[in-house]
């Protein structure tokens, strides 16, 4: 009664004599002060700390990306990949054969066969190589054919993603293991 005032640290910093479980024993902020301290910058004035939290985001965001691939998780592809559709048109490339995945390999070999001075031999080598280029450009072209049917079938005929023809096409001439996102289905398992 006739002591000193206390200050506000002091009752603050002194227990409540009732101290239920669960209370949380201290006044509520004032409003003003609780924004003052959640107030940021909406751009980072130091350039750099905003590099590094712009390289940070973006590395963040490319190992959802490239774990999504690897899986498979339609949520984290790029929007090239995403959907149903084209989903259905990996699988269906995935699981059969095709001519234009042997391409490549062949056409490492030509080039070692192209350093033969014999030139009867080059020229049997040449027409081999554009032979087998347009046979797996017919064997594509068939392919996107049939996916383009068995999507329309089972999506609709308006369900048919654009620039699918070359999506597919493109897939079909990369060798199994390097496509992205990483095949999800076996050879011969093709999509229902």
């Amino acid at each position: 009664m006739f002591g000193r005032k206390k200050n506000l640290n002091e009752e603050l910093a002194q227990p409540l004599p009732d101290g239920r479980p669960g209370a949380k024993n201290r006044p509520t902020p004032k409003r003003r002060d609780q924004e003052a301290a959640n107030r940021r910058p909406l751009v980072v004035t130091d350039r750099k700390v905003a590099k590094s939290l712009d390289k940070e985001k973006r590395r963040e965001a490319y190992a959802k990306q490239r774990q999504a691939m690897v899986t498979g998780d339609d949520s984290g592809l790029p929007v090239r990949d995403k959907g149903p559709e084209r989903r259905f048109i990996r699988d269906y490339i995935d699981a059969r054969w095709s001519i234009g995945e042997v391409l490549l390999p062949v056409m490492l070999i030509v080039l070692l066969l192209s350093l033969v001075p014999y030139a009867p031999a080059r020229f049997a080598v040449f027409l081999l190589v554009y032979g087998l280029l347009a046979v797996a450009v017919v064997d594509a072209v068939i392919m996107w054919r049939r996916i383009k049917k068995k999507v329309v079938e089972k999506f609709g005929p308006d369900k048919v993603p654009s620039g699918a023809a070359m999506y597919a096409i493109m897939r079909t001439f990369q060798l199994r293991p390097t496509r992205m996102p990483k095949p999800q289905v076996k050879r011969g398992q093709y999509p229902a």
